[in-house]
């Protein structure tokens, strides 16, 4: 008796005792590991018991030829599967290897792609739904849904031309020093086209899905819902925001969700004090955008972060992208289902080197002595969990609990609740720097304010949050292009 570990991972192992009498159940594995990351399907053992019977007295050679011909036969486009033998517990049986295949999607010509196109979801083979099909039908064509125009949609190009500002300024906002700002190039329609996010004819444009997305953004499904829970399960809520508006937008928001809900100490050397938070916080942005830049868009489904005492789970709609498995991705590799989404983002810095994500993810954990986070496909989904260190009984290490945090000052020791202490002395004189700048009739932009403070917009708009929260200035218009104003102070007037 084997598992199916013996030979690789189980959820892409297949075991079957002989060919089933209706071949149509021997086809779907082999489609579907076409159609996924590729598969074994192995004959000779079975299934529920995971005996080994062998093939018998047949001729193995002989054997092998004929399934040859039944896939090529059967299945369309063609599937050129490797066919080899191998003993075990001293019984022959034929080992079926299936590679992903590129000439998406694989099905039984002749019944049709629609009702035998099968795709491998938890380890069992099930037929595609329509939204999957024509993600597969894309990436047998090398399309990106992001890339494709949005009918009946017309090219704006003031809002071009926003996008093209905003985009830079974001840029700019991410470098760390004056010689990386100088080298921003600037944004302009004609790359907007290079990127996808325009498709041009001739003098004329059209919008495409990802301008779409990156601007007024009307995909009711392109929102992340974000979640506090109480203890280590999905019941009660204690916080949940809901963010849409363009999707770079969403990711700042996201993250900052996250920064209010795990804990904060601090490092004081001298008079200077740094913020440390319990968990890479490069990690967990790196999580957030990887999810909205890489998720599906065709899926009707949200991308979810969710918050428990133990862990941090982010959700995304879309298994991994063309025949991609979660072990090669470890090791850097990647397969971009939304090309100019990654290319604006990769532009403004909000996303580095595709595949680079998941190594840095992994290494940043390690440094930081937590678990290794886990990777994994769920349903049609595709799910990256990050551990929080667990309180142990004498209430060393709390986390997930906003308890306190340790400053070190001086090899001297000092607990402090963190929350008592997010806010600096430089965040009070930077709320201070923005008021004295406005007056009460002017409208002012985000860029407006970064320029005034020197800060990136991430750290601008914690300020300006906290002095809308303090009623001092107000928020004008939705996400896209808001603006802010000072509020007149009716003690004064």
């Amino acid at each position: 008796m084997v598992n199916k570990e013996y030979f690789g991972e189980g959820k892409k192992i297949e075991f079957k005792r002989e060919i089933p009498s209706n071949h149509e159940k021997f086809y779907k594995d082999i489609i579907a590991f076409s159609n996924g990351s590729g598969g074994k399907v192995i004959l000779g053992i079975e299934d529920e018991t995971n005996i080994v019977y062998g093939i018998g007295d047949v001729n193995p050679f002989k054997l092998s030829d004929s399934i040859s011909n039944m896939i090529s036969d059967a299945c369309t486009p063609q599937i050129d599967p490797d066919i080899s033998m191998h003993t075990v517990e001293g019984k022959t049986i034929l080992i079926i290897d299936v590679v992903p295949g590129k000439f998406r999607p694989y099905y039984i010509k002749s019944k049709g792609k629609e009702t035998t196109t099968y795709i491998r979801i938890n380890g069992t083979s099930r037929p595609a739904d329509a939204t999957k099909l024509k993600e597969l039908e894309l990436e047998g064509q090398n399309l990106s849904y992001d890339s494709m125009q949005d009918i009946g949609k017309e090219y704006d190009e003031q809002k071009a031309l926003e996008l093209c500002n905003m985009m830079k300024q974001i840029a700019i906002d991410a470098c760390n020093t004056e010689e990386e700002k100088s080298e921003v190039k600037d944004m302009t329609i004609e790359k907007l086209e290079d990127f996808g996010i325009l498709i041009g004819n001739g003098k004329h444009f059209h919008p495409t899905h990802a301008f779409d997305l990156l601007t007024d953004n009307k995909n009711r499904y392109a929102k992340v819902q974000c979640a506090l829970f109480k203890g280590t399960t999905r019941d009660i809520f204690i916080d949940r925001k809901e963010f849409d508006g363009p999707i770079y937008e969403q990711v700042d928001e996201a993250y900052q969700f996250i920064l209010r809900h795990i804990d904060m100490g601090a490092d004081i050397e001298g008079v200077y004090r740094n913020d440390v938070y319990e968990l890479p916080i490069k990690a967990l942005r790196e999580m957030v955008s990887n999810a909205i830049a890489h998720r599906s868009y065709l899926d009707e489904s949200c991308t979810q972060v969710s918050i428990y005492d133990d862990r941090i789970e982010v959700s995304s709609p879309g298994m991994l992208y063309g025949g991609l498995d979660i072990e090669t991705a470890k090791q850097g590799k990647s397969r971009c289902r939304n090309f100019a989404i990654a290319e604006a983002f990769h532009y403004m810095h909000i996303i580095e080197a595709w595949g680079t994500g998941i190594p840095r993810i992994i290494n940043r954990c390690k440094e930081y002595g937590l678990k290794e986070p886990i990777f994994e496909e769920f349903g049609d989904g595709f799910r990256v969990t990050m551990f929080r260190k667990v309180a142990s009984g004498d209430g060393k290490n709390v986390v997930g609990h906003k308890n306190k945090a340790t400053i070190k000052s001086d090899d001297k020791k000092t607990t402090i609740k963190s929350d008592d202490k997010k806010t600096t002395i430089k965040t009070q004189e930077n709320m201070q720097k923005v008021l004295e700048y406005m007056d009460y009739e002017t409208e002012y932009a985000l860029t407006e304010i970064c320029e005034v403070l020197g800060l990136k917009a991430t750290r601008t708009k914690e300020i300006l949050k906290k002095l809308i929260s303090e009623k001092k200035v107000e928020a004008l218009r939705g996400n896209r292009n808001r603006r802010y104003r000072k509020i007149i102070d009716k003690n004064v007037y």
